[in-house]
């Protein structure tokens, strides 16, 4: 049966024509390196992460996990803050695959939320797929979360008020840091904000066919960056939540989570189904389904009306989240 994609978002598919050839779309293993190296690195590199001053920022290199080396934490605390008191602290965690991107991809999300709520971003960098695959993405931010904690002190921040975020893989690994955090008894976040999430290997969703070749990041991109993560184990029995957490079988025990995604993208389905299954094993969860989103749509196509909606719901979350 074919299956009819959902159409984008008239505003949205402007945009993506655009930019489509500048786009991860059906990636293969063999473009993983032109990827890595693409133009959006040095964007990246030339970013103004003070905000016109409105941060202090710095690269920190700390212990990464036992027999692992260290890794590299992008700490950024406001230049002036509002109070005295400790601030809240958002752990971003960045996108790409799990096969590209360093700690300042995405990171002006977080630091947009930071700036508005008097906040301290600490945007972990991990070891890539597939030169370091499963479990070494997860035990670097595992490790970096864990440094946080420890020394949230020192950086001006609240061991006690931690959200872990992130997008795409990151919020896949974001997923998985907090199943993790919970299996292990370590520090608990107070919230996880999980956009367009990579959640499952099996990328055999109604909406990974539906919207194959179409959009960003489409089934066979997807099939690439899970068989870096994975090898041959990928869609198999032997997967670990902790590098798919649609696997976990217990979801219960976690923190409030925000998700959203996009109707006309891959992870559609499975984000739904995991928000749906927080909520079956008594779970708090805010979920946004955007319509005619494509993957990624908010950051790629910021000025849009449907980027704006979604910006103004993460951040009503997260103000209420901060404020209980």
């Amino acid at each position: 049966m074919t299956l009819t994609p959902p159409p984008f978002d008239p505003e949205l598919a402007a945009a993506l024509e655009m930019i489509k050839d500048t786009l991860p779309l059906k990636l293969t293993m063999d473009e993983i390196e032109a990827l890595r190296n693409g133009p959006g690195m040095a964007m990246l590199a030339a970013m103004d992460l003070t905000l016109d001053g409105a941060f202090e920022v710095e690269d920190r290199a700390v212990a990464g996990p036992e027999n692992a080396p260290d890794i590299s934490l992008l700490i950024c605390r406001p230049a002036a803050p509002a109070t005295d008191r400790p601030l809240p602290v958002i752990y971003h965690i960045h996108g790409g695959g799990m096969v590209a991107g360093n700690n300042r991809a995405g990171v002006n999300d977080a630091l947009r939320w930071a700036k508005e709520l008097g906040a301290v971003v600490v945007s972990v960098e991990y070891r890539l797929a597939p030169e370091h695959p499963h479990p070494a993405p997860i035990d670097d931010v595992y490790a970096g979360l864990l440094w946080t904690a420890e020394h949230a002190e020192e950086i001006g921040a609240d061991a006690e008020r931690i959200v872990i975020a992130g997008a795409s893989a990151g919020g896949g690994l974001t997923a998985a840091l907090a199943l993790l955090l919970r299996d292990r008894k370590g520090p608990r976040p107070i919230g996880q904000l999980l956009m367009y999430p990579m959640l499952d290997d099996r990328n055999d969703t109604p909406s990974s066919h539906q919207m194959a070749g179409l959009g960003v990041w489409d089934r066979t991109a997807n099939e690439t960056g899970w068989t870096a993560l994975l090898g041959e184990r990928r869609g198999g029995p032997d997967v670990s939540p902790y590098a798919a957490p649609a696997r976990a079988e217990d979801l219960s025990g976690l923190p409030p989570a925000f998700l959203d995604v996009g109707s006309a993208e891959t992870f559609r389905d499975e984000v739904v189904t995991y928000a749906t299954r927080l909520w079956q094993a008594g779970g708090v969860a805010e979920l946004h389904v955007w319509p005619g989103g494509f993957h990624g749509f908010d950051g790629l196509a910021p000025q849009a009306t449907l980027s704006h909606a979604c910006q103004t719901a993460q951040m009503e979350w997260l103000r209420r989240l901060l404020a209980e």
